[in-house]
């Protein structure tokens, strides 16, 4: 079973490591330091960073739900180790959605994600468990969508967005776009119904900027 290097060691990395699993692959994970790898109780390898040269030529990805640790994880190792995709076997795609993922690189799309149509996704986002992404969409780098959270259709996320579980993202127009603003944060269980600025969080039903 050839391997598969990832990025943390936390659950969203072991949960990356199952969709590695369910590809045929073996994780391997990566502990930022000795006091993190020390905390590593799992039956799977992991090794610091600095081992990182020995296994170099393995496909990666980054198994932290962190948006700005994610982002400087990619930077520090660009051009050094090739990101690849981790997308579990029971998500699902409409017409030429895949095709269109596959050119990216970094992503993590885990089980039961749907992606409809004329979604644009960038690198390094992760896609988590349960997520609907409805037509129309597009979704900058580094974006975590939490479990169960629904976006609708006609909706922009900016690069660095969060949006908590079972969050509801209301759809927007052709002609204007719903946007979820650069680093913000959509709380778990909110309903948003209009464009949300940067930089800010916003929950409730419907969804208002707490901070």
């Amino acid at each position: 079973m050839n391997l598969f290097g990832i990025f943390g060691t936390s659950g969203m990395a072991r949960e990356a490591g199952d969709i590695a699993y369910e590809m045929g692959y073996k994780p391997i994970y990566i502990a930022r330091d000795q006091d993190e790898l020390n905390t590593w109780t799992f039956s799977d390898e992991a090794v610091l960073e600095k081992e990182i040269p020995r296994i170099k030529n393995i496909p990666f990805a980054i198994g932290i739900g962190n948006n700005a640790i994610r982002e400087k994880v990619s930077q520090r190792f660009a051009g050094e180790i090739h990101f690849c995709n981790l997308i579990h076997p029971s998500a699902t795609f409409g017409r030429l959605q895949r095709q269109a993922v596959d050119q990216q690189n970094g992503l993590i799309i885990c089980a039961g994600a749907r992606l409809t149509n004329n979604i644009q996704i960038s690198d390094f986002c992760i896609i988590n468990q349960s997520v609907a992404i409805a037509h129309d969409v597009t979704i900058e780098k580094f974006v975590h969508l939490a479990p169960g959270s629904i976006i609708s259709g006609n909706v922009h996320i900016e690069q660095g967005s969060w949006v908590g579980a079972g969050a509801i993202i209301n759809q927007g127009t052709d002609a204007e776009k719903l946007r979820i603003g650069r680093n913000t944060v959509i709380g778990s269980g909110s309903v948003v119904l209009k464009s949300c600025g940067p930089n800010a969080t916003y929950a409730g039903v419907p969804a208002k900027k707490i901070k």
